[in-house]
């Protein structure tokens, strides 16, 4: 009988396609990120691989686990993965696009009206016992009707956010990517602009690009100092395109009026981070796709995927596609 190993628990369907195809499942039991040497080990007897989360992958584990027939990861990114090792060892690896884009969407357009109205901190006070009254010119929020969304990376998930800012509040959205996306400059009048007229003009700059060795540290000294004084800036992609100091100091120094972040660098972020105390910065624990319907989809996609290594067949969603050249 053929094996699976997956990292996390995942939704009984995913579990299901795999067991209605023969698999034998084999999920660690519990929820703590396993060791390099603990993902070795519990892969040695297997054949396929579903890796939940960003657990890394590199060089010395695909050497070591050459033997898998796939790799199907339960995420977008797939930067935790060593793609060009994968490649030349013959293991196909796949991702969960599209899935997601809806529900990732609407965490940024939450992080971004809960910043706005320094929604987090505000309803701290209640819980802390510090709503004493009416306070008429105290901790004021911003209003988003009218104003300029920004858009670093507008694909799937970025086209998703700028509908839903374009339609609650009208606002104009501008957006800088690798590639013009002409069909979301027609479908939202979207504005291609350079990164630095990006940073110059947006009120709201939301980041959905991957993180790869161009983007990561991105935001930093250099870039907050470029945004508008009264700009919000929101990362549901990952932590690291942001400078985690750099971000805190221009918070602090009214470089930039407010952040939301779902991502943070390290993840998970410290308890103590001067971050979570601020009354314009909102932080959730990376929850962008974290609605049943999408887990579930992102489950049984991961597992398609699986199936179809295993019977020699292109991954439906191959990330490293040079393997079947």
């Amino acid at each position: 009988m053929k094996k699976v190993f997956i990292t996390k628990d995942i939704p009984a369907r995913g579990i299901e396609v795999l067991e209605e195809a023969g698999l034998k499942v084999i999920v660690h039991p519990e929820d703590t990120t396993l060791s390099e040497a603990e993902l070795i080990d519990a892969c040695q007897d297997v054949d396929l691989l579903l890796n939940v989360g960003q657990l890394p992958m590199q060089k010395s584990f695909l050497e070591a686990c050459s033997h898998l027939k796939g790799i199907a990861l339960a995420s977008v990114g797939y930067d935790h993965i060593d793609l060009e090792t994968a490649t030349a060892l013959g293991i196909p690896v796949s991702n969960t696009p599209d899935v997601l884009s809806g529900a990732t969407a609407d965490v940024a357009f939450l992080l971004m009206l809960a910043v706005s109205r320094k929604a987090f901190y505000r309803s701290r006070e209640v819980v802390n016992d510090q709503w004493k009254g009416f306070g008429f010119t105290q901790e004021l929020g911003v209003e988003l009707n009218g104003k300029t969304l920004g858009i670093l990376g507008l694909g799937r998930i970025g086209v998703e956010l700028a509908k839903k800012a374009k339609g609650a509040y009208n606002m104009d959205i501008i957006y800088h990517n690798r590639n013009r996306n002409t069909e979301a400059e027609e479908v939202l009048d979207a504005k291609y602009v350079d990164f630095d007229e990006l940073l110059a003009q947006s009120d709201v700059l939301s980041v959905h690009t991957n993180l790869s060795d161009e983007t990561r540290h991105k935001f930093n000294k250099d870039v907050f100092e470029k945004m508008k004084s009264s700009a919000i800036f929101i990362n549901t992609a990952r932590g690291a395109i942001h400078h985690e100091g750099d971000l805190t100091d221009a918070l602090r120094s009214g470089q930039i009026w407010g952040a939301g972040l779902d991502v943070t660098d390290p993840e998970p972020m410290s308890a103590d981070s001067p971050l979570l105390q601020m009354s314009n910065v909102c932080v959730l624990p990376h929850i962008g796709s974290a609605t049943i319907e999408t887990r579930t989809a992102m489950a049984e996609m991961a597992a398609t995927n699986l199936l179809a290594a295993l019977h020699g067949e292109p991954m439906p969603q191959i990330v490293n596609s040079d393997i079947y050249k």
